[in-house]
C-alpha cells in the first residue's frame, strides 16, 4: 500500500466542495480540506497494518489450566462503510477457545481497531477479527459478534435512525450454534 497522501486527499475535498456548489475559500470551508485529511488519516490508518502484528506475544496457557472461552465484551469501534465514504459506529464482542496459546486482552481491541480501520464491510470486519485471532493462536474456536449502527442507513435513504446491524463470524468449534450458545447468552448478559 502507498503512503496516505495528503495533499491529494485535500485537493479532493476542495474539488467536492466545487462540484457540490460551495466556495471552498470562505470562512468557515477554508480549513474544511486540511480537517477532512486529518480525520481520513485517523479513519483509514489500519490500511497496511497485518493484524498478526498487532497480537504481538502470544502466551502459553498455563499448566494444568483448562482450555475455557476468553469472551472480550463492548470493544467500541469505528469503522467507514467503504460503500458511501460514512462512518459506522458499534461494539464487538469477541470470543475465542484457546488450543494452547492466549491472546493479552487488550490485543484483542488492538486488532479489531487495526482493522476496523479501513474502508470496510461489517461483515467482513467480523471475518477478518475471527481470522486474524484464529491463525493467531490457533485457536480452536472464534466468534465475533458485531452489533453496528451505520449511518449511511441513519441520514440517508431509509434514514432508519434507531436500527443497529448485528453480523456473527464464527470459526472453528465455535461455528456449531450448540457450542456457541453460552457464549451468545453472555454477550446479552447485562452486568
Amino acid at each position: 500500500m502507498t503512503a496516505f497522501d495528503r495533499a491529494r486527499v485535500e485537493a479532493a475535498v476542495h474539488e467536492i466542495l466545487i462540484a457540490i456548489g460551495e466556495d471552498p475559500e470562505r470562512g468557515g470551508l477554508e480549513r474544511t480540506p486540511a480537517r477532512v485529511a486529518d480525520a481520513y488519516e485517523e479513519f483509514f490508518s489500519g490500511l497496511g497494518v497485518d493484524p498478526a502484528s498487532v497480537l504481538g506475544d502470544t502466551f502459553a496457557v498455563p499448566d494444568g489450566a483448562a482450555a475455557e472461552p476468553v469472551l472480550v465484551r463492548g470493544i467500541e469501534f469505528r469503522s467507514v462503510c467503504e460503500h458511501h465514504l460514512l462512518p459506522f459506529t458499534g461494539v464487538a464482542h469477541v470470543a475465542y477457545i484457546p488450543s494452547n496459546r492466549l491472546i493479552g486482552l487488550g490485543r484483542i481491541a488492538s486488532v479489531v481497531d487495526a482493522l476496523a480501520s479501513r474502508p470496510q464491510l461489517q461483515e467482513r470486519l467480523g471475518d477478518e477479527i475471527a481470522s486474524a485471532i484464529e491463525s493467531g493462536v490457533d485457536a480452536r474456536g472464534v466468534l465475533v459478534v458485531l452489533d453496528a449502527q451505520h449511518d449511511c442507513v441513519r441520514t440517508r435513504g431509509p434514514r432508519q435512525t434507531r436500527s443497529s446491524t448485528v453480523t456473527v463470524s464464527s470459526r472453528g468449534t465455535l461455528s456449531q450454534p450448540a457450542e456457541r450458545a453460552e457464549l451468545m447468552s453472555l454477550i446479552g448478559a447485562t452486568t
